[in-house]
């Protein structure tokens, strides 16, 4: 088995950052009111800016796989090129298109040459899965190297005009015409943009980080589903698909929207990451005052103090002055946002040879973890 190294790491962050008040000027008023939820859920995540692919009149600037292809771009030099690639393994919540996949998508751009392919669906963890995908591959020795993104386009998908025949039928039938608040919740959370890394089985550049080891937990056997998109949740819990509804309808019930159960986000999201954390770091034998940067994935600072204590309860302390986030002025980025976190600290200099680093990622679709713990070289 081959050691693993993350040699390099490059972002895309299109356009400029936009503030909590520029918001629905990019991304409309829905029945030309403004939102009544906005305020708050923006006061409890504490986002201040983010980046959308997308101008003032709605029109994309970039799609996924351009977003993704920049980021790539990043990472080549005089002694990596794209012809030196290996692996193109990509994860990310929000395809282009539903086929070819988005790794293909990207490959497409990249133009290089014939290589191997991995995509990575679901939500927030599939950026963790595209890595482990290149992690495994190297320290199997199938590849020398590979390139793993984690990139989303989300800001089209929360766009007013995905949700006005929602509300006109709503009117019709006499019904309040206001956005549900599971609907409405997550247009204030999520934005664009994509990470990548480059991993090698040597240490190379100026920094290099060894995976030491990853590890991923799914409670989808006993939870329901929390996240979606693409359909719609039945009284008995179940997810009714979008292929099951007549056409009319995935415009009148907005079935394409992502959503949120709130209620079930707030019981489970974390006892489980802290349920999984526990588990990751108790199989690996390690403690966590070990840790000397600790990079949690979390949808909003609302849940930052909660993490905290959950962890400590489970005997894991881990002191906020080790915490690393960047989500106030970056946002919520789904599958990118471990990447765009990393690629930060590795930019930060605070990083020194020994260093220990986890990064956790949650994902609250059907509650999902997904762990990394690297060294510093």
């Amino acid at each position: 088995m081959f050691d693993v190294y993350i040699t390099k790491a490059a972002k895309c962050l299109p356009n400029e950052a936009v503030s909590n008040d520029e918001m629905e000027d990019y991304l409309g008023l829905i029945n030309e009111t403004a939102s009544k939820a906005r305020r708050l859920i923006l006061r409890n995540n504490k986002i201040v800016s983010r980046y959308y692919a997308l101008d003032k009149n709605g029109k994309s600037t970039h799609n996924n796989a351009e977003l993704t292809n920049n980021a790539i771009q990043g990472l080549f030099d005089e002694n990596f090129t794209a012809q030196d690639m290996e692996l193109l393994s990509c994860g990310t919540t929000t395809p282009d298109v539903l086929v070819p996949s988005h790794t293909s998508m990207v490959h497409g751009l990249l133009k290089n040459k014939s290589l191997e392919l991995n995509s990575s669906s679901g939500v927030c963890c599939a950026g963790m899965n595209a890595l482990k995908f290149g992690y495994l591959s190297i320290k199997s020795g199938n590849t020398k190297n590979a390139v793993c993104t984690g990139s989303e386009k989300l800001s089209t998908w929360m766009l007013a005009n995905k949700f006005e025949n929602e509300v006109v039928n709503l009117k019709n039938l006499e019904e309040q015409p206001i956005l549900a608040f599971k609907k409405d919740f997550l247009r204030w959370m999520l934005s664009d943009g994509a990470g990548a890394f480059l991993l090698e089985n040597k240490p190379n550049g100026p920094i290099s980080l060894k995976i030491e080891w990853m590890e991923a937990f799914s409670y989808a056997y006993e939870l329901e589903t929390c996240m979606y998109a693409g359909g719609d949740k039945m009284e008995n819990g179940e997810i009714k698909p979008w292929n099951d509804y007549n056409p009319d309808q995935w415009l009148n019930e907005s079935l394409f929207a992502f959503k949120q159960d709130v209620k079930l986000l707030d019981e489970f999201i974390l006892v489980k990451g802290s349920q999984s954390m526990g588990d990751a770091l108790s199989k690996n034998n390690i403690s966590a005052d070990e840790i000397d940067f600790f990079l949690p994935h979390v949808s909003s600072h609302y849940f930052v103090d909660g993490l905290s204590k959950a962890l400590a309860e489970r005997g894991m302390v881990i002191p906020m002055e080790k915490w690393f986030m960047n989500l106030a002025y970056v946002g919520n980025v789904g599958a990118a946002s471990i990447y765009l976190a990393l690629e930060e600290l590795m930019g930060s200099g605070k990083l020194k040879k020994g260093n220990k680093i986890l990064l956790s990622v949650p994902e609250s679709g059907r509650f999902s973890y997904a762990y990394a713990y690297l060294t510093v070289c």
